[in-house]
């Protein structure tokens, strides 16, 4: 499946949200990521993710899509990180 996801976290622990996104998806903007993930991996990032996570303060948002053919993106203004695609 393809996913973007999106947080918003407190500064204190945005650092660690986004090197373990890092691991998992492509970064694309601050806060924001996106790419293939089994359902499998992203339970596995999800459960890391409430090890540090407040739920009280913190947010994370997750859109699912079959796959990157079924999403369009446009981008208004400069593309933070390109990702290209190597055949």
């Amino acid at each position: 499946m393809y996913v973007l996801l999106v947080y918003d976290i407190r500064e204190k622990r945005v650092g660690k949200m986004l090197k373990l996104c890092r691991r998992y998806l492509n970064w694309i903007q601050n806060s924001v990521f996106e790419g293939e993930i089994t359902e499998v991996k992203l339970k596995e990032l999800l459960a890391k993710a409430h090890n540090f996570l407040d739920t009280d303060e913190d947010s994370v948002l997750i859109f699912k899509s079959r796959s990157q053919q079924w999403l369009e993106k446009q981008v208004v203004g400069q593309e933070k990180n390109k990702l290209d695609t190597f055949l």
